[in-house]
This record gives structure tokens, C-alpha cells and sequence, in this order.
């Protein structure tokens, strides 16, 4: 096991108009290409899991196994835990911890997976080699990116995904592309004020000011602009997630 912490900074935080959009995210809108490799008995590790949604469901895909979500930012486990018990999944636990030193044996897991963690993260080879450590023989590991944020992280992360895995040491790398799509008038709505309030109140605004990268009122700005996107019935905006699934050989 290596000795490294995380470098990066989640620009994002946690939000609760950020913790509202993770929690939309479900194993089927997020990790279906993982789905069809589930047995049910396997033995998986979710990094990064945030408030559990998509943790929850994959439980639901492996009965008789066991699933750990995995975060760094342990305060949101709460919520996390909350929602296991809510639907009363027991073959789940969640811990706090730094997935570039994963305190966890070589070969431990059946499946590691990452969704929307690697671009943000200041060493994404690193990681990827902690996953590929900690995976068995012949199992899988995947990871998913999109691009845009920059805080220590890489704004281009979807486009790298492939070459950060085989310089990781894995030599099996399949890629895919799943699209959200928001483009009803709930979901336009819904997306809308997410960030109608993330523009002003999550770490997103706090960082952007500190940096000196936008003053209040520019934020300000962006945030009525995201309003009154919301209120046009034309509006509509999709968002590409790269994947890959490696498998250890």
C-alpha cells in the first residue's frame, strides 16, 4: 500500500444543492455499462460513493455479496447510511478514506469502481493503480469521467480515461459513453435551480471568489442566467460521461 493523500480539491463541495444532484444518480442512469459483469456474489468497492445512491442500488445486484462505498468526506456518510437503512440494504457498509492509499489487502475486491471521481482528483494513474492493487485477478475495474472543473483536477479527464487505465498497468481496457440528457420541463426545471443555487452558495462560488476568479456579482450573473434557462421552453442541455471497464490480468 502506498503512503499519498489527496492533492486536489473537490471544487464542488458538498452542498446540500450539490448532494441534491448526486443523489439523483442511480446504478441504471449512471453505471449501467458495470451492470451486465455483477454476479451475485460478489465482493465490491464503490469510491468516492458520496451521499450512496448509486452504492444502494448496486447492493440491490450482488445478494448475496457485500458492497463499501468509500469517501473521503465522511460527514456526507451520514446521509449515506441513512439511505441504505431507508431501504433496508444490509449487505453494505460505508468508511471514510483516501482511495490513493486504500487500506485494503491486494486482491480484495471482485469489482472497483469510480463514478465522477477521477477528474477530480490530483493524481488519476495513482489511483487507478490503488484500484487495480486491491482488485483480484480477472476482475473488473472501471472509472467514468466528464471534464470542466479545474481545482488540481483534470478538466479533460473523459478524453484520458483509456491512457490514464494503461498507464495504471492495464492492458484489457474497454471504452463506452453514456449521455444524460435533461430535456423535459421537470428535469429542465429541476437541473435549473440546482445550479441557481450552486452558482452562489456551494464551495463552487466560495472557491471561484477566493481565487479571484469571479467576484459576487458575477456569480450572481450566472446564477439568474441558469433561472431563466430553467423558464425557457426550448432549453435543454446534455452531459457525456467516458467510461472504462479494465480487467486485471
Amino acid at each position: 500500500m502506498v503512503s499519498k493523500t489527496e492533492s486536489a480539491t473537490y471544487t464542488h463541495g458538498h452542498h446540500a444543492s450539490v448532494v441534491r444532484s448526486h443523489s439523483w444518480r442511480t446504478a441504471q442512469n449512471s453505471i449501467a455499462f458495470l451492470l451486465p459483469h455483477l454476479k451475485p456474489d460478489m465482493k465490491i468497492l464503490d469510491i468516492g460513493c458520496g451521499p450512496g445512491t448509486i452504492t444502494v442500488d448496486v447492493a440491490a445486484h450482488v445478494p448475496q455479496g457485500h458492497i463499501t462505498g468509500l469517501e473521503r468526506a465522511g460527514a456526507i456518510l451520514t446521509q449515506a447510511r441513512a439511505n441504505a437503512q431507508a431501504k433496508g440494504v444490509t449487505n453494505i457498509d460505508f468508511v471514510e478514506g483516501d482511495a490513493n492509499a486504500l487500506s485494503y489487502a491486494d486482491d480484495t475486491f471482485d469489482v472497483v469502481f469510480c463514478h465522477q471521481v477521477l477528474q477530480h482528483v490530483g493524481d488519476p494513474v495513482g489511483m487507478l493503480t490503488e484500484m487495480k492493487r486491491v482488485v483480484k485477478k480477472g476482475g473488473d475495474c472501471c472509472g467514468e469521467g466528464g471534464g470542466l472543473w479545474r481545482n488540481g483536477g483534470e478538466p479533460n479527464a473523459g478524453r484520458m480515461l483509456h491512457a490514464w487505465a494503461r498507464r495504471a498497468g492495464f492492458d484489457d481496457v474497454q471504452c463506452s459513453c453514456t449521455m444524460w440528457c435533461y430535456a423535459s420541463k421537470e428535469d429542465v426545471k429541476w437541473w435549473s435551480e440546482s445550479w441557481v443555487d450552486r452558482s452562489l452558495k456551494s464551495s463552487f462560488a466560495t472557491t471561484a471568489i477566493e481565487h479571484g476568479l469571479a467576484a459576487k456579482e458575477d456569480l450572481e450573473r450566472i446564477s439568474q442566467a441558469w433561472r431563466e434557462w430553467g423558464q425557457d421552453r426550448d432549453a435543454w442541455i446534455s452531459i457525456p460521461s467516458a467510461e472504462i471497464l479494465c480487467i486485471k490480468q
